[in-house]
């Protein structure tokens, strides 16, 4: 079984900048395709962006494309999203989630289903 606890949400100002990470548990981190997810109140769990395991190729949501960063550092097991320019349409709750396999040939990497752990999420709040 593997945790992860998101950390560094919180409320920030329209155009600010926030940086999220994820603390996962476990000794085999490098091989984890790594998420983040988010929900906002009402709506569906939509996908935000995706990291290899190698950490040579990620993937973006296209509303968040341009403005937020996925990175890992697999040697501390935790995984990041920088956000950038937020408005309070990413006000959210964001989720970090992981899976071992490779998601790459197959594109599920967008899927919420696809992954098997889940963090408990942590809350981003864009005011105007």
């Amino acid at each position: 079984q593997v945790q992860l606890v998101e950390s560094g949400g919180g409320l920030v100002q329209a155009g600010g900048s926030l940086r999220l990470s994820c603390a996962a548990s476990g000794r085999t981190f490098s091989t984890y395709a790594m998420g983040w997810f988010r929900q906002a109140p009402g709506k569906e769990r939509e996908f935000v962006a995706f990291i290899r395991g190698s950490g040579g190729i990620s993937y973006y949501a296209d509303s968040v494309k341009g403005r937020f960063t996925i990175s890992r550092n697999n040697a501390k097991n935790t995984v990041y999203l920088q956000m950038n320019s937020l408005t309070p349409e990413d006000t959210a709750v964001y989720y970090c989630a992981a899976d071992q396999r490779d998601p790459y040939y197959s594109g599920n990497y967008y899927y919420t289903g696809w992954y098997h752990y889940w963090g408990q999420g942590t809350q981003v709040t864009v005011s105007s």
